[in-house]
């Protein structure tokens, strides 16, 4: 128990191991931020996405005021 509150107290106070990302893990976190955009990207363009959207925004604009 003590050695967890000795990590948990360094952790916070600042004074533990690594203070940060390394460069490869920025590269791989880069990597997967664009992987993800790309997946995005393909189902929002997709037609079955697509015409929701437009219906969606149909009916919006037709909407009886």
């Amino acid at each position: 128990m003590r050695i967890i509150w000795f990590r948990l107290r360094a952790a916070v106070s600042g004074r533990g191991g690594d203070a940060g990302m390394s460069t490869s893990e920025y590269a791989m976190g880069t990597i997967a931020a664009c992987a993800f955009a790309a997946v995005l990207y393909k189902v929002v363009t997709s037609d079955v996405v697509s015409a929701a959207l437009q219906s969606t925004i149909g009916k919006a604009l037709d909407a009886p005021f």
